[in-house]
């Protein structure tokens, strides 16, 4: 091994000892759902010995508490809604204890009766028929109360985030950046001021975090925080949410911290991350991390404690010490009967959280006080995910510029390879191997490529090219483009791809007339994965039958679909395929791999 970068080999000194931890870096963890574990009869164990769960936490580094507050997390006849139940009274003494404990506290105000995200932003109850200054005085009189009767119950919190994953707002429409009768900016801008008001005068010394999801997304947050700098927002620390399943990588998270802490001169914190230790499932109820959210991390107990291990790093690095740390999300939400994501059902995160499904502390949990691994296990190599490609006859061969590498410590790290090259020659029908290096473990390696005889009619179908060409894009152009896909995993097949999005209403048309077509009965098919909301569908015409459609269903990153429209009996010689999108604004979506197949 000779060269070594940072998050894909490189080992954070401070969790082996050598450095010591920064005083005030934030290590947190969200305890939102505790009042309702303990109250169920959930207990909390360290090498066997029953302890208080906070207790056990600040023995083991742990420095900062987060507790979501909803307004009144009940439905209309008054019955609880579940979730942690967290209104301002029982999260008060979940805060106070940890005070007491010399334990600093995060407040996420939510601003609504149950869950808040960037899917959803519902008004509370009491508030659903106020508008303008009368919603604003609401706000910030609620604000100041809660802090009030925190403050009255020695439990006052050191940071107040408002508002929960705001990409689109909160109390929706009048904080609603886009939707119908939406507020917009201005809207959203007139509401955070009427709390940041009441923190203020409550106490100024507490910092004040807005809050995103999506940490990998650096042009979201340059957006975003462009748009509330430019109207004078006084606040203190930007906050990101970070789940490397469905965020992005551990890169894309510091290249924007690293930006955003800059651009905005701000202090920036990971408000919510978590990873899973276990793919088992303790109380029947589905997870949210099964085997198709594994992402450079095996789901182990060393596989978690590596990532804590590279997110505290990763954070530790940006520039003038402006990492402020992170919040584990609800990392002791163990399998209790009745404290599910709602009343009457499961939990889903069981497999996430820093105990095991009986309460006992986990070695990940043990972070900062030494790891359960050596730190030569993070060079050491385990396994080289195989590789294997199917193209066929005419279709030009491009292998993946990473390979997945497992390491001893479960870290799974995506290492360039450079293949050797098959000549024009060598690609028959059949199997061949190719054999490739990767440069940074001076590691020999191979792949399969199979090739068969099923050649695909449409050209440039895979946008290698780096162009649409013979593509053409009708409607909003500024909406779709071919780029180079990154993360790479974001391309289906090779490199390129082509991505949309606009921060505004948009529609448009990709297609491709195919002409010079044997007749015959064709198949059509593409891959595409992206926000859900939008119309989005795949037509086929021109080739002397009806107009065939199928309309696709997003459903989030890297959940790709493979839609495909069979049986197309052409007699024209041609053939029209066509993607249209009517998107809303801030959606997005990646489309690759075409194939027309003469069956």
């Amino acid at each position: 091994m000779r060269k070594l970068t940072l998050f894909m080999l490189v080992i954070p000194l401070a969790c082996f000892g050598i450095m010591k931890p920064i005083e005030d870096f934030i290590i947190g963890v969200d305890l939102s759902t505790l009042y309702e574990i303990e109250k169920s009869g959930g207990k909390f164990y360290e090498n066997g010995q029953q302890r208080d769960c906070l207790e056990i936490l600040k023995d083991n580094g742990f420095n900062w508490i987060r507790l979501r507050l909803w307004n009144d997390p009940t439905d209309e006849n008054g019955t609880s809604l579940g979730g942690g139940n967290c209104n301002y009274q029982n999260m008060t003494q979940i805060a106070r204890r940890a005070k007491a404990l010399g334990m600093k506290v995060l407040v996420d105000f939510h601003y609504s009766d149950w869950w808040a995200d960037p899917g959803k932003q519902i008004k509370p109850k009491a508030w659903k028929d106020l508008h303008g200054e009368p919603l604003q005085k609401a706000v910030y009189e609620y604000t100041k109360d809660v802090l009030v009767y925190m403050r009255d119950h020695e439990a006052l919190p050191d940071m107040v985030q408002i508002g929960n994953e705001l990409n689109n707002g909160f109390l929706w429409p009048d904080g609603q950046i886009y939707g119908q009768n939406a507020g917009g900016f201005d809207g959203l801008v007139a509401l955070l001021n009427s709390a940041i008001k009441a923190v203020r005068e409550i106490d100024p010394s507490i910092k004040i975090m807005i809050h995103l999801a999506e940490g990998g997304n650096n042009s979201l947050f340059r957006w975003f925080f462009s748009q509330i700098t430019e109207r004078n927002v006084d606040f203190d620390v930007i906050g990101a949410s970070f789940y490397p399943y469905w965020h992005g990588t551990l890169e894309d998270l510091s290249k924007n911290l690293n930006d955003i802490s800059s651009t905005f001169n701000k202090q920036v914190v990971v408000a919510e991350t978590a990873y899973a230790w276990t793919l088992e499932d303790a109380d029947g109820y589905p997870n949210i991390f099964g085997s198709d959210q594994i992402a450079g991390y095996k789901p182990t107990v060393k596989g978690q404690s590596s990532f804590l291990r590279d997110l505290i790093d990763l954070i530790r690095s940006v520039p003038q010490n402006k990492g402020l740390g992170f919040f584990y999300w609800e990392g002791a939400w163990i399998p209790v009967k009745g404290v599910g994501w709602k009343s009457n059902e499961g939990n889903p995160w069981e497999n996430q959280t820093l105990f095991d499904f009986g309460g006992n502390l986990l070695p990940s949990g043990q972070i900062l006080r030494g790891s359960i691994f050596q730190p030569e296990e993070a060079f050491q190599i385990e396994d080289i995910v195989p590789v294997k490609v199917q193209i066929s006859v005419g279709d030009e061969l491009k292998l993946p510029e990473y390979v997945k590498v497992i390491f001893k410590d479960d870290s799974i790290r995506s290492l360039k390879v450079q293949w050797d090259q098959l000549s024009p020659q060598e690609l028959t029908i059949g199997e061949h191997v190719v054999k490739g290096t990767i440069p940074q473990l001076e590691k020999q390696i191979e792949a399969k490529v199979i090739i068969i005889d099923q050649e695909n009619y449409l050209s440039n179908a895979s946008f290698e090219s780096g162009v649409f060409d013979p593509w053409q894009v009708s409607g909003e152009k500024s909406a779709v483009k071919v780029v180079r896909a990154d993360p790479p995993q974001n391309a289906h097949h090779g490199v390129y791809a082509v991505n949309y999005w606009l921060d505004k209403s948009f529609e448009f048309e990709l297609y491709q007339i195919v002409s010079d077509l044997p007749n015959g009965v064709y198949r059509v098919s593409m891959w595409i994965q992206g926000s859900g909301g939008d119309l989005v569908q795949m037509r086929v015409s021109d080739h002397g039958g009806p107009e065939e459609t199928v309309t696709i269903t997003n459903a989030g990153w890297l959940k790709r679909s493979n839609p495909t429209i069979d049986n197309i009996k052409v007699i024209t010689g041609k053939l029209k395929i066509t993607l249209s999108v009517k998107g809303n604004p801030g959606n997005w979506g990646w489309v690759d791999q075409f194939e027309l197949i003469r069956k």
